[in-house]
C-alpha cells in the first residue's frame, strides 16, 4: 500500500501537541512507519510548500528547522498530467480547494494508493471517490 499524506498528518506530526491535536499520536505512528520503510509514500509536487507555509504561521520559531528535516526526507512526489487534471475536477465536484485534492487526486491516480488525512471536512465531502480514510481510522494496516 502507498500511502499519500495531505499537510494535516504532518502538521499534527510536527505540532506535537496531544492536548490542542487530536489524534497526534495517530500521525507520529503513521509517518514513523514510512520513516521505517513499513509503508510506501508518495506525494503531490506542492505537499513541502504547504506544509512550510503553515509551520511558518503556526510555529515560526522552528519552522526552519521543521522543513530542513521534511525535505530531507526526500518523500517522492508525482507530477503526473493526470493529477491535475483528475485534482481540477475534484476541486469543482467538491468545491475544495485544489490542494486538498490535488492529495486525493494522487492517490487516486496511483493503483495500491491511499489518502491519509485529518481533514475531515474534505474527507466528508470527497470520500464518495473513495481511496481515503481519516487519520483517526488509520491502523496501519497494509
Amino acid at each position: 500500500m502507498t500511502l499519500v499524506l495531505d499537510a494535516s498528518v504532518f502538521l499534527k506530526w510536527l505540532l506535537e501537541d496531544p492536548a490542542r491535536e487530536p489524534d497526534t499520536d495517530q500521525a507520529f505512528a503513521v509517518i514513523q512507519s514510512v520513516i521505517q520503510g513499513d509503508q510506501e509514500i508518495l506525494q503531490p509536487v506542492h505537499w513541502l510548500i504547504e506544509v512550510a507555509a503553515v509551520a511558518a504561521r503556526l510555529t515560526p520559531q522552528t519552522a526552519i528547522h521543521d522543513v530542513e528535516m521534511l525535505e530531507a526526507m526526500q518523500l517522492p512526489t508525482s507530477d503526473d498530467p493526470g493529477v491535475m487534471r483528475r485534482a481540477t475536477a475534484l476541486a469543482i465536484d467538491t468545491g475544495t480547494q485544489m490542494f486538498d485534492a490535488l492529495y486525493h487526486a494522487v492517490a487516486l491516480e496511483h493503483d495500491d494508493a491511499l489518502l491519509v488525512t485529518a481533514d475531515d471536512r474534505y474527507r466528508r465531502k470527497a470520500t464518495r471517490y473513495g481511496k481515503i480514510v481519516s487519520l483517526h481510522d488509520w491502523g496501519g494496516a497494509t
